[in-house]
């Protein structure tokens, strides 16, 4: 055992918050680090001093690892640098770096099995690791103040998550910074989970979901991405507060959403091409859309700012029945792009969205425009239809198309009315956004 009993290791006598007795242990990079856990009892403290200890460590008791500043974990590219099985651990403070990267084998920084419930993950640095925390079925789980970064000279798609969650409930992903690895934090089949405060820059996508319910998602930041949030086959989902800016290809993507409420998310500067600030290349065939909604039905939308972007909302593939109201619509290229055979009212007890380019007038000074807002027409249609037509779109038979749908509206084809579109840009809880806020 390496000197085991006098490896510069003392006792101190602690009761932990369950009463239970226990001890720390100091270890040292000399330490015979699986002899001290085989031996350590139940609610122990490990406090490691600086220096590089070495993984695969395996976790079966619960314990609490707590680093000493200059402590770190290298798994010299080989598996899992610990791997958790026991329930109410705690690992903070240290560096992890270079983990395994075999993508087969789900290498991590800290894999954590379905039997270690309400392990604790906080204010850890993690560096060049295939993936950085594996929650495998681990319920309860808290992962908050860390930093995530992983190899940029490796290709996205080799590189793993910063955060994967399968078959999680009552995580709590939270204040965690995550760059360059693939997706920041991917939640597959997980429901009743909250990630909050998270900031997501540099990677595929900021918040990845994936037939996962009853999920909350608030106040995080993405920024530099492809994707902000890509929120997929799920339903019931709270997405509050959150910010996307200079993100790439949509800044929010809803497919197959139903039943969920996006409210007074902020989403800005989603452009195509290489965008300012962005550390990769330019995505071909990006789209610069700030939300793309694809075959969801039964959500609601309020409050939220789509702004400065290509297109402020694309929505197809049967996305309908959706409450949008209340939003607000600032200076993007094209503020709809709506594809459906069918008309959408976008109001709701006689309150509507903010339109930067609405022309109308309020003469009755109630806030609420005296002339429905239709943001797509006939010639818009024709347009997405056949692109190069824009060539004629100062031309008078353009001007005469436009001047009959106006005045027969029997020639227009569904599409997208505001009935009460407002003079003001509003939120649901302030009341008003100040322009300058915009």
């Amino acid at each position: 055992m390496r000197h085991f009993f006098t490896l510069f290791l003392f006792a101190v006598s602690l009761i932990n918050a369950t009463g239970v007795l226990a001890k720390q242990l100091r270890l040292t990079p000399a330490s015979d680090l699986a002899a001290v856990v085989k031996h350590a009892a139940v609610n122990d403290v490990l406090l490691f001093s600086a220096g590089v200890y070495s993984g695969t460590l395996v976790i079966d008791k619960s314990l609490t690892l707590k680093a000493e500043p200059g402590a770190i974990f290298d798994g010299h590219k080989k598996g899992n640098i610990l791997f958790v099985r026991a329930p109410n651990v705690t690992i903070e403070g240290f560096l992890l770096r270079n983990s395994g990267m075999n993508l087969t084998k789900m290498n991590a920084a800290i894999f954590v099995k379905k039997t270690a419930k309400n392990i604790l993950i906080k204010n850890n640095i993690f560096k060049n690791n295939l993936f950085g925390v594996w929650l495998d079925a681990a319920h309860d789980a808290t992962v908050m103040g860390n930093k995530i970064s992983a190899d940029p000279t490796v290709r996205s798609q080799d590189r793993g998550n910063g955060i994967h969650l399968y078959h999680v409930q009552g995580a709590e992903i939270a204040e965690n910074e995550i760059w360059h690895t693939r997706d920041g934090i991917y939640i597959d089949t997980s429901n009743n989970n909250v990630l909050r405060n998270n900031d997501l820059h540099d990677l595929r996508y900021g918040i990845h979901y994936m037939y996962s319910n009853h999920n909350r998602i608030e106040g995080n930041y993405t920024h530099n991405t492809r994707t902000g949030y890509a929120l997929m086959q799920s339903n019931s989902l709270t997405v509050l507060n959150n910010r996307s800016e200079n993100d790439q290809n949509y800044g929010i993507l809803m497919n197959y959403i139903t039943y969920s409420t996006l409210k007074n998310n902020r989403v800005e500067h989603v452009r195509k091409g290489v965008t300012p600030g962005y550390s990769g290349a330019g995505i071909t065939g990006a789209e610069g859309k700030a939300l793309f909604i694809y075959n969801s039905v039964f959500n609601t939308l309020e409050g939220n700012l789509f702004a400065d972007s290509d297109i402020g909302i694309h929505l197809t593939a049967g996305s309908e029945n959706n409450n949008i109201y209340g939003n607000a619509f600032v200076n993007n290229y094209t503020q709809v792009k709506y594809v459906s055979n069918r008309r959408q009212e976008w109001s709701k007890n006689g309150r509507g969205n903010y339109w930067s380019n609405y022309l109308g007038w309020d003469r009755n000074d109630d806030g609420i425009g005296d002339r429905p807002f239709e943001p797509n027409d006939n010639v818009d249609k024709l347009l997405w239809k056949y692109p190069l037509a824009k060539l004629l779109m100062n031309s008078p038979s353009v001007q005469i198309l436009r001047w009959a749908q106006m005045q027969f509206p029997v020639f227009k084809s569904p599409g997208i009315t505001d009935s009460y579109p407002l003079m003001q840009p509003l939120s649901s809880e302030t009341g008003v956004w100040r322009m300058s806020t915009l």
